[in-house]
């Protein structure tokens, strides 16, 4: 996800930066909001929210504009602001699905892993429609990313930020950026100068904002770069911007960005220049020391040195550990980087960056193991910038690294040429997430790194990896209901696991086909599945697997009737567990037999099986077992008509249990 957050609206930080000129805009904007709708002339009540576009090109102060309109109209909106980005600083598009995912993360709904775009751009304007709640949608392609996160509630209002038009969504009017006015431009370029180098020559400063046509993201780059000269006057600069040679295949109105960036780039050293140009390759155009310093292959403490430099010079933007490439200059650096750097030198310095973000994500894993573990032992070898000190100091680094550390697995994947680098990546990002947030909270993001995987397994021909990733893939979707999906991929995954000669995969695809039917209500088939499975684990002597996959194909017999299969299977799996001396799981073997005996119409028969079950529970010493048996005891009494030898057994299991009781308790849940 691509830098969501909520705004709930407080008071502004004292930090926050100061805003320059746009009076104009803002009061049109303002204007625009009561502005009657065609809904409205109609006489209709407007269905959905308003949308506000502010067009520009990137560089002209869409974004701030937007971030202060927000700012201003934040009172209005008691639900907050709702933020999201639409297209990375590279570039590329952000998915629909990720996009609305991440909305609804910010908003504190759980989205249900491998869910289509679909699903989730309706639970986002679902999640709206109750709220009144201003959506910001920063750099926004076109009409398609925009209108499927609109809610229908205009208690809502959406602001856009856009290059162009947003054709298709009806009663929109842009907001279209030129240049700053002079005032306003000069009075940014002050912030950096100070007042002095201003007045002493204010018809320079005027042709300074000239020269920059206007464009905040050209005034900051230029202003940056005099404030680290304190001696250079303003005219200087004028006449150097001035000479600098304009790129013909550029647009026009990129051209006074392009000169500024050309002017500040081309004063740094060498080496920082590298940074910088590399700095393109920062996955989701973020990156922090770490990520800057296996780029260039330079120290950490170098790297965080030259990054806080571009911050001053205004080629990023810090906020906490991160620093941001603004979108306006990464084409800028990309093309330097093509231009002066050899493709073998920019694959090596990916190689690099990926490489050390594993052994990150490694540290961040191996801190949660316990002292003395192999793990901590590893950990305590590794470089101490490498280190974490603390689980809750890891966590909090998977927790803001997490957009550029998703962003940097699918970069990786797509590269094609790194897919060792790739793969390892992965397998750590899965790691760390399961071990901080969890298989089932962190199950968004794990699904689509199962599907990185499955692309590169399939892209290699590795089939025991798509084996895998199919199998994990069709456990999320079981999880979320989707069983007819789940079906197709374990499917999938036998075949790819016959294809690696891989009995585990086998194995474990028979047997989740075999639970899958049984989801579906298909008990032959089920039974079938669950019959291979089992064949296959008596070939390798698998016991344990044997009596648990006997269990398993006695309950499909149970759900279809055939109450006859359905003891002989639990029989055996009671078997089974006594060979291998597991007395719990022979105990709940002989209470399902007893609850099939009682099913068959055999309730002496059920009433002897299940105090053998007791008595199993208790040589095993398993206390709520024992309580859970002696309740399933105590309802077949019940139901044969000996209320009070029932009453004596749920007596019993209360004593087991104590003083938590025996209300809502159950074989299940022991």
């Amino acid at each position: 996800m691509t830098d969501q957050a909520v705004d709930s609206g407080g008071p502004a930080d004292a930090s926050r930066d100061q805003f320059f000129g746009r009076q104009r805009e803002l009061k049109s904007l303002r204007a625009d909001i009561e502005r009657a709708g065609l809904d409205t002339i109609a006489g209709r009540k407007a269905p959905r929210a308003r949308v506000l576009l502010i067009a520009g090109r990137p560089g002209s102060g869409r974004t701030a504009l937007a971030e202060e309109l927000a700012h201003r109209l934040a009172g209005d909106y008691p639900d907050g602001v709702l933020r999201t980005r639409l297209t990375e600083p590279g570039g590329r598009r952000v998915p629909m699905e990720r996009a609305a995912r991440g909305l609804l993360d910010s908003l504190e709904i759980a989205s249900p892993p491998g869910a289509g775009e679909d699903e989730l751009t309706e639970m986002v304007r679902e999640a709206l429609a109750v709220r009144r709640m201003l959506l910001f949608l920063d750099d926004a392609g076109d009409a398609e990313q925009v209108d499927p996160l609109l809610p229908d509630n205009p208690d809502c209002l959406a602001v856009a930020v856009a290059q162009g038009p947003l054709t298709g969504i009806p009663d929109v009017r842009p907001c279209t950026l030129g240049g700053m006015d002079a005032k306003s431009a000069i009075e940014l370029l002050g912030t950096f100068t100070g007042s002095v180098r201003i007045t002493v020559d204010p018809q320079a400063a005027e042709t300074l904002a000239e020269e920059c046509g206007g464009q905040p993201a050209a005034l900051v780059l230029v202003g940056g770069w005099l404030a680290a000269r304190p001696k250079t006057s303003v005219a200087d600069v004028a006449k150097r911007l001035r000479a600098l040679p304009d790129d013909g295949e550029q647009p026009r109105s990129v051209r006074p960005l392009a000169r500024a960036f050309r002017l500040v780039y081309e004063s740094l050293p060498q080496a920082a220049a590298r940074i910088l140009r590399l700095l393109a390759l920062a996955p989701a155009g973020l990156a922090d020391a770490h990520t800057a310093s296996a780029l260039a292959g330079c120290s950490v403490s170098a790297a965080q040195t030259t990054l806080n430099d571009f911050t001053a010079l205004g080629l990023v933007h810090r906020s906490g550990h991160q620093y941001e490439v603004p979108g306006a200059l990464a084409p800028l650096l990309r093309a330097l980087l093509e231009a002066q750097d050899r493709p073998a030198e920019v694959q090596l310095a990916r190689a690099r960056m990926l490489e050390r973000t594993v052994r990150q994500l490694h540290s961040c894993r191996a801190v949660t193991e316990p002292d003395g573990s192999p793990a901590r032992k590893k950990l305590a070898g590794l470089p101490r910038a490498l280190r974490f000190a603390t689980a809750p100091a890891a966590a909090e680094w998977l927790r803001i690294r997490q957009p550029a550390l998703l962003a940097s697995a699918r970069l990786a994947v797509e590269d094609g040429e790194l897919d060792t680098l790739a793969r390892r990546l992965v397998a750590a990002l899965v790691r760390a997430l399961a071990a901080h947030r969890g298989t089932k909270d962190a199950a968004p993001e794990l699904y689509g790194l199962h599907q990185l995987v499955l692309g590169v397994a399939e892209r290699r021909g590795l089939h025991r990896e798509e084996a895998a990733a199919l199998l994990n893939l069709a456990d999320l979707d079981a999880q979320t209901g989707r069983t007819e999906e789940a079906l197709a991929r374990y499917r999938a995954a036998l075949d790819a696991g016959r294809a690696a000669n891989d009995p585990y995969a086998t194995g474990r695809a028979m047997e989740s086909v075999g639970g899958a039917y049984q989801e579906l209500g298909d008990w032959q088939r089920a039974a079938d599945w669950y019959g291979r499975a089992l064949a296959q684990r008596q070939a390798r002597g698998e016991r344990a697997d044997e009596a648990r996959l006997y269990g398993r194909l006695a309950a499909a017999h149970t759900y279809a009737g055939r109450y006859g299969d359905a003891l002989r299977g639990w029989r055996a799996a009671v078997a089974g567990y006594r060979r291998l001396g597991d007395l719990p799981s022979q105990a709940r073997a002989l209470s399902e037999a007893a609850r099939v005996q009682e099913y068959a119409g055999r309730p002496e028969e059920s009433l002897h099986t299940c105090r053998e079950a007791v008595e199993w529970a208790r040589q095993a010493g398993d206390v709520r077992l024992q309580a859970a048996l002696q309740l399933r005891l105590a309802d077949t009494l019940d139901r044969i008509g000996d209320p009070a030898s029932a009453r004596l057994h749920r007596g019993t299991a209360g004593r087991l249990l104590g003083p938590e009781g025996t209300e809502g308790f159950s074989l299940r849940n022991p």
